[in-house]
């Protein structure tokens, strides 16, 4: 069984100086990881990512803050494999967990490193804390399959969605509570909203794409009064590639490259509506107005109407001022 899933592969052909042809195969892959640990030059740790990559030929995106690491990049499988065994020689980083996921280098229009106040923008840097060992006070790390576990074994447990609400819409764990969120930022203000004040005595189980949105999400519950919360290592990603759509997920995976969503198996439920005629889809596009740019949860045989491509009435109406 392959380690790393399935691969995209490129086949070059070629035509050398002594008539001699062959193809050369090239095999790409995504990486996602993070990791919270004390970082005391972010500037330092960019300019080197950045050398890194650039002569590993990757493309994707990296965030650098004071409180760790946090990567997504794409490329052939050799030049990501030099790249987890050089990022790992750095102190801090030797234990970072890669995660494989299908896709390539075209995944990406580039490799963006930057430097920001947060790897995940929930406007918590001065609460947040970070030791050698990860985010302190944060939710307790369950395996997926301890996830099943604790499931059959209470009946109060209670599924919170740590992502954007759009990305609800198309997937998420059965019978979750999902945040009136459009950004993290909103989080904050959700929990202390009182909405969910009678969850903290519950057993609450956190989630999120690949697992770092729940590595703060819950500490900031525990700092609020949850009393019982968890969180899923590897996110959705890991639980997906364990269980399947056999399992507690349903419906399809929002990602933040150009696939947009991915399904764990050729059965998986499509739990998404249509925004105009109420079919089910997990198709996404960009709001057509360009200022807007929004997504729109759209079936195939709707997006085929130009005017359906946009957010709501007024960025139609908009975009026909534009012209």
């Amino acid at each position: 069984m392959s380690l790393i899933g399935p691969v995209r592969v490129q086949y070059v052909c070629f035509h050398n100086n002594t008539g001699r042809r062959g193809i050369i195969l090239f095999v790409q892959r995504i990486l996602l990881y993070y990791k919270f640990t004390p970082i005391k030059d972010p500037v330092a740790i960019r300019l080197w990512q950045k050398t890194l990559t650039e002569s590993l030929n990757l493309r994707g995106r990296i965030l650098i803050s004071p409180h760790g690491l946090n990567g997504t990049v794409g490329g052939e499988l050799d030049d990501l494999k030099t790249y987890i065994k050089t990022t790992k020689e750095l102190p801090g980083f030797k234990d970072i967990v890669f995660k494989w996921s299908d896709g390539g280098r075209e995944d990406f229009p580039r490799m963006s490193v930057k430097v920001r106040s947060e790897i995940v923008a929930f406007d918590a840097g001065d609460e947040l804390r970070v030791d050698d060992s990860g985010v302190v006070g944060g939710g307790k790390h369950l395996k997926p399959k301890d996830v099943n576990k604790l499931v059959s074994e209470r009946d109060d447990v209670v599924f919170f969605d740590g992502r954007n609400a759009h990305e609800a819409a198309i997937g998420k764990f059965k019978n979750a509570i999902v945040p009136n969120t459009h950004t993290s930022r909103d989080f904050i203000a959700e929990l202390e909203s009182g909405k969910y004040d009678d969850m903290k005595d519950k057993p609450i189980v956190t989630y999120c794409t690949g697992g770092i949105r729940c590595e703060i999400l819950s500490s900031l519950m525990v700092n609020r009064g949850f009393k019982e919360v968890y969180q899923i290592d590897g996110g959705i990603v890991k639980y997906g590639e364990e269980f399947g759509d056999d399992g507690l997920w349903e419906g399809s995976l929002r990602v933040f490259d150009d696939r947009m969503t991915i399904d764990f198996s050729d059965h998986a439920k499509v739990i998404g509506v249509c925004s105009h005629c109420q079919e089910a889809t997990s198709n996404y596009e960009n709001c057509a107005f360009a200022n807007c740019n929004d997504l729109v949860l759209i079936c195939e045989t709707c997006k085929e109407n130009p005017d359906l491509l946009f957010h709501t009435e007024v960025c139609r109406e908009r975009a026909a001022l534009v012209v």
